[in-house]
């Protein structure tokens, strides 16, 4: 069974900063892509940022600049750092994981969800 374990999300002031965490466990050969989505109450769930692995990023117009996404080390594990949030930021995040190669095949793999509140 793989996993997203997500964390880091929390109430932050508009301007200032947030670093989300993701990491995957399970019976894992290797993850093609990694990456964070968010949906915002009312909204559909929008992509935020990918990281391939060969360190291709993409973003959302909405995040770049502001947003970095990196992968860790062993590759199962994924970032996300957030500065000048805004109160659009709001939304719950979820850390998503494409192609994942386990012993059974392939698989697309979705974490719980973190909220993340940009508010005053």
């Amino acid at each position: 069974q793989v996993q997203l374990v997500e964390s880091g999300g929390g109430l932050v002031q508009p301007g200032g900063s947030l670093r989300l965490s993701c990491a995957a466990s399970g019976s894992i050969f290797s993850i093609y892509a990694m990456g964070w989505y968010r949906q915002a109450p009312g909204k559909q769930r929008e992509l935020v940022a990918t990281v391939d692995s060969g360190g291709n990023t993409n973003y959302a117009d909405s995040v770049k600049g502001r947003f970095t996404i990196s992968r860790g080390n062993a590759k199962n594990s994924v970032y996300l750092q957030m500065n000048s949030l805004k109160p659009e930021d709001t939304a719950v995040y979820y850390c998503n994981a494409e192609r994942v190669i386990t012993p059974s095949g392939y698989r697309e793999v979705w974490g719980q969800g973190t909220l993340v509140t940009v508010s005053s």
